[in-house]
């Protein structure tokens, strides 16, 4: 796992797009609740979302799923008694849950007509080597929050100071800390460019003399280790790829959207 303060992550997952997103062409009816028709549509949406997530389709879900159905349909009728649905806050929660079902739907629409051409993920996969380097970095680090504290630790090194128990008592990056700061084997591009830039400097067993700044902190840099970088095949990552490509394309009709639209 990458750190949780110290990394980068995609904070949009393209899988996220596909979740409901598949409109169920079903007729029938599944129940119903005082005269109340659940139609089969419901329950064949509820099933691709339930399959989507890992769980096999079959008679058991598919009777879970439909108890689950009719008890919330009792309950939303008791709801609509009780008026609940003129309640100003529901009134808000039901807008925005409106919107965020047509957010998705123009996600989906939008995955459905844009395909990735197999030449466009293989440029992609081409440059995403280039970009990943030949080698592997395993490292330590000890992150602070100002020059002068990793100054301190630099010195406290160089008289002989553990770095792993020093990373343990003073280190602000929650996820390394008590693994000594010792980060996972990655290439120089998995990391903000300040510290990849360090990085690639040192010698094995090497340290940094200067603190390195980041967006993070002020770091205090250990090499510990390289070996070869060993890049997964295309097919292998084909799909992880498609959904890099979508994100960075979907971001740019966003983008454009966001630029057309009046706001005031």
């Amino acid at each position: 796992m990458r750190l949780t303060k110290f990394s980068q992550v995609m904070t949009v997952s393209i899988l996220g797009l596909f979740a409901l997103s598949v409109q169920a062409q079903s007729t029938g009816v599944v129940a119903k609740v005082n005269g109340v028709a659940i139609p089969q549509s419901r329950l064949e949406l509820m099933v691709k979302a339930s399959v989507a997530q890992g769980q096999p389709d079959g008679p058991e879900m598919r009777k879970a799923l439909r108890e689950n159905l009719i008890a919330e349909e009792i309950l939303a009728q008791e709801a609509m008694k009780k008026k609940l649905d003129k309640d100003p806050e529901v009134i808000t929660q039901l807008e925005v849950s409106k919107q965020a079902v047509l957010v998705r739907a123009f996600q989906a629409d939008y995955i459905k007509r844009n395909a990735v051409s197999d030449d466009i993920l293989r440029k992609e996969y081409e440059m995403l080597k280039v970009q990943m380097g030949d080698k592997e970095y395993k490292a330590r680090h000890i992150l602070v929050d100002n020059e002068s504290a990793a100054r301190d630790i630099i010195a406290n090194l160089k008289k002989g100071g553990n770095f792993a128990k020093i990373a343990a008592e003073k280190s602000i990056d929650d996820g390394s800390k008590e693994n000594g700061g010792e980060l996972n084997w990655s290439p120089p591009a998995a990391y903000v460019r300040p510290f990849s830039e360090a990085l690639v400097k040192l010698s094995k067993g090497g340290m940094t003399e200067q603190p390195v700044q980041t967006s993070f902190g002020w770091h205090v840099i250990q090499l510990m280790d390289t070996r070869p970088m060993e890049v997964p095949p295309f097919e292998e990552v084909k799909q992880n790829i498609q959904q890099r490509v979508l994100q960075r394309e979907f971001a740019t009709v966003v983008q454009d959207l966001r630029g057309k639209a009046k706001v005031e």
